[in-house]
């Protein structure tokens, strides 16, 4: 999939026109973006503005598509290496309506039930997903009074859903005056409250409120720190569902990149971007840690945020408001991912389980604000055989469980403690819902903070970058638009809206509506400053 672009011709595709003059014919006229990072917010951005006219060229540092979206290969066993849940598909579907395709032509989503299944301390479990009745009735057989709470608490995750998904979420935040518009909207739903305080306010039973506030630590935050704008994914859950794609996610990797292939845009993997090329101010292209420099029109950013202003881009060069960001900056959790395989099959497992110790506040704190790994642990548990049995050889099962732990700004020796951990990990889902597991566990490996920071770059090997507070999101969050470099662009779960496949993805549309035709680009129409 490597184009080389001065002698590539763009395959006669007729690029989307904001005018009624002929499309680009010339390749040598065509202004070019340079793509850093082919995360799935970067793999957007580059079919956005390749069906905007541009030559479009990404560049990723690893070997594979995808960013953390990786496929691991493992004995026969296969394991999506990062996101698993898909919600909110019509942002993957648009990516193919603006080349005339459909993406359920290239990829088989299936509706999951129960999207997760909560796993208590005490032995208990609560199924989560479905129908509406379904969940009510597992609300009941936990907690009969609040089964109108429950009710009470999706119709406020709508309302923030109406503002902070619909309104909000693919729209550039790169002005104050754009969070001032917003702040009385975010006032009237108490956006100041956390995720924990708004679902305590609707839930009584401490199992529910675990179930219900579990969600900010899938974008990377502390339910207790977690602005409760994000209690909207409960609602674009029940909105829009929680699907699995048949051969996992990396199968939407895999269409993307056939489409990126068949629409012309070049791709070079195992290739690092050192620096971005900044003259007079704006972005005008790249360099490899090779010393190869390619020129481009616009840079579009899918590194992690921290690391770009961090290490990309000199100091000198930013504004104050990113230098300040980057200063006070707190961070998600880190990862550590257990992958491994097992001789025997466990039916009775659910695709997606949470797995909750006996601690809830008390090790969010610890891993979060006092950075110490504990004894215990909560998991989330990934058993794609559940629905797709390619996943393992016959007679075997394929898995990944994750385990939030502290980022590397903590004192922790991961060759060490990684195996440590593990090994708890492992004798804790043998006397639970893996019976067996110590016998029968194969093909394993691991991923601790370090590899996200070697593999991804991501600052203090944080699993989804800087972490979704309050003073942290929208205006407050590392804007779309580099902050006083022209020409540069960000997307990726470390700049609006946010973590999590949805938000990465919104954010390459934040990005398509602030980058101008290429057209216009040729007819020297500037960018907006």
């Amino acid at each position: 999939m490597n184009l080389d672009y001065a002698t590539a011709p763009a395959r006669g595709y007729e690029p989307r026109s904001r005018s009624s003059e002929p499309a680009l014919r010339w390749v040598a006229s065509v202004p070019h973006a340079v793509v850093v990072g082919a995360g799935f917010g970067g793999i957007a951005a580059a079919l956005r503005l390749r069906a905007k006219g541009y030559r479009v060229t990404v560049i990723d540092r690893c070997q594979q598509l995808g960013g953390r979206a990786q496929v691991f290969e493992r004995n026969g066993f296969r394991h999506d290496a990062g996101p698993t849940v898909i919600t909110a598909p019509f942002l993957f579907e648009e990516l193919f309506t603006l080349f005339g395709e459909r993406f359920a032509d290239h990829v088989k989503l299936v509706p999951l039930t129960p999207w997760y299944r909560f796993c208590f301390a005490d032995g208990d479990h609560f199924d989560y997903g479905g129908t509406l009745d379904e969940t009510l009735a597992e609300i009941s057989r936990i907690s009969a009074d609040d089964r109108e709470g429950y009710l009470r608490l999706l119709e406020h995750s709508k309302r923030i859903f109406d503002i902070g998904f619909t309104r909000l979420s693919d729209k550039p935040f790169d002005r104050l005056r754009s969070m001032v518009r917003v702040i009385p909207s975010l006032v009237r739903l108490r956006c100041d409250r956390t995720v924990w305080g708004l679902v305590k306010t609707f839930l009584k039973n401490e199992k529910l409120r675990q179930a219900f506030s579990i969600q900010p630590l899938l974008v990377g935050g502390n339910p207790f720190d977690t602005t409760s704008i994000y209690g909207l994914i409960h609602y674009l859950e029940r909105a829009h569902g929680v699907f699995f794609a048949m051969g996992g996610t990396g199968a939407i990797t895999r269409a993307l990149g056939n489409l990126m292939e068949r629409r012309g845009v070049a791709v070079q993997l195992g290739a690092t971007v050192r620096r971005i090329r900044i003259e007079a101010g704006a972005a005008t292209g790249v360099e490899l840690e090779n010393g190869k420099v390619i020129a481009a029109d616009l840079v579009i950013s899918n590194a992690d945020a921290a690391h770009l202003y961090t290490s990309m881009v000199p100091k000198a060069r930013q504004a104050w408001s990113s230098r300040l960001k980057l200063s006070a900056a707190s961070y998600s959790m880190g990862l550590f991912v257990l992958y491994f395989g097992t001789r025997k099959t466990y039916p009775g497992v659910a695709h997606h389980t949470i797995w909750l110790g006996e601690r809830y506040r008390e090790l969010l704190d610890e891993i979060f604000n006092k950075k110490i790994l504990s004894e215990d642990f909560s998991l989330y548990l990934h058993r794609p055989t559940a629905t797709d049995p390619s996943f393992a050889p016959p007679g075997c099962e394929s898995f990944y469980v994750l385990c939030p732990v502290p980022n590397l700004q903590a004192d922790i020796d991961w060759s060490v403690q990684g195996p440590l951990l593990r090994d708890r990990i492992v004798a804790a889902l043998d006397r639970t819902i893996l019976p067996g597991l110590a016998e029968t566990i194969t093909a394993e490996f691991s991923m601790t903070p370090n590899d996200f920071k070697h593999d991804y770059l991501s600052v203090h090997g944080a699993g989804f970058s800087v972490a979704p507070l309050f003073r942290q999101s929208a205006w407050f969050r590392f804007h779309n638009r580099a902050e006083g470099i022209r020409n540069l662009f960000l997307v990726g779960a470390g700049t609006h809206p946010g973590a999590g496949v949805p938000g990465v993805l919104c954010s390459a549309k934040v990005v398509d509506a602030m980058v101008p035709a290429a057209e216009m680009v040729l007819r020297q129409e500037p960018y907006a400053a």
